[in-house]
């Protein structure tokens, strides 16, 4: 018998029935998908399709932490520093732990999600790290002429079609985004330090957007531990702990995780746009070799 079991065994002998729980339970919530590329046929994530099974996991006042199971190749640094700063605010209003576990990736705003975690326990073959910013699209400059069509283009102000994919690279605006992107980067590396701090490895460049292995990323601090959730439950709050996840509602609202079977007005263009987002979430993931 484990000694959490003998504590719960004498209690019952001087309370009530039904006072002292059988179990412990862990709530969970899934944070899975590119950040921030939310359309009717997506799967994934933003503060607005997350905010509710948080506040639901963090109000679980029995439960003395909060599992967070993170699975994302990165996205929107807005979107992603907005899921960090809730999750602790929820931490602290609510005075729990969060534990973080990584599945196949935290890379990039998957890795500032698993920063707000007090722990991040990652498989050996997780990807973490991707600590960068990144811009990419593509140059239509001589599409239109060969397709004989006259694009017209109406401006009050003359940068208002910077970066234009139908216009040749401008160095000025390239030099213009890649000063927006340091702003970011620094941004995401404070935090890391903020949240990580000793525990990162002094020496090593952790912020030029290389990504490591879990195995590795214990190595170098961006991780603490290496393991998977049910069995780091188990070992840390008994044999019959269990991990409840908690989901977010299903609902018919663009955006708001409707299945794709479902009729929705303006379906055409939203297909479209998910079929864009598909690609440009396949593309993340790839960049991972995932």
């Amino acid at each position: 018998m484990s000694a959490l079991d003998w504590l719960r065994q004498q209690a019952k002998t001087l309370l009530p029935e039904g006072w002292i729980p059988e179990r412990i339970v862990i709530p969970a919530v899934r944070l899975a998908g590119p950040i921030g590329m939310v359309t009717p046929f997506s799967t994934s994530m933003s503060l607005a399709t997350v905010a509710m099974p948080l506040e639901r996991a963090f109000r679980m006042k029995q439960a003395p932490a909060v599992a967070l199971i993170v699975n994302s190749p990165g996205g929107s640094p807005v979107q992603s520093r907005l899921i960090h700063e809730r999750i602790r605010f929820l931490a602290e209003e609510h005075d729990k732990k969060v534990l973080v576990f990584v599945e196949d990736a935290a890379a990039s705003g998957g890795y500032m999600i698993a920063c707000a975690g007090d722990e991040i326990i990652a498989d050996p073959s997780s990807i973490v790290g991707s600590i960068g910013v990144l811009s990419a699209g593509f140059g239509f400059v001589d599409l239109l002429q060969k397709l004989g069509i006259e694009r017209r283009v109406y401006t009050a102000g003359e940068k208002k079609v910077t970066l234009d994919p139908f216009r040749p690279e401008v160095a000025e605006d390239i030099e213009h985004l890649k000063a927006l992107q340091l702003d970011i980067h620094e941004t995401f590396i404070d935090l890391v330090r903020e949240r990580r701090g000793l525990r990162l490895k002094p020496g090593e460049d952790l912020f030029d957007g290389r990504f490591w292995t879990g195995r590795r990323g214990l190595d170098l601090g961006l991780v603490d531990e290496l393991g998977d959730l049910r069995s780091v439950v188990k070992a840390r709050y008994g044999d019959k702990a269990k991990v409840k996840l908690i989901s977010p509602p299903r609902s018919l609202l663009p955006g708001r995780g409707a299945p794709a079977d479902v009729y929705l007005p303006g379906a055409g263009t939203s297909l479209a746009d998910g079929l864009m987002a598909s690609v440009e979430a396949r593309s993340l993931w790839a960049r991972l070799g995932l």
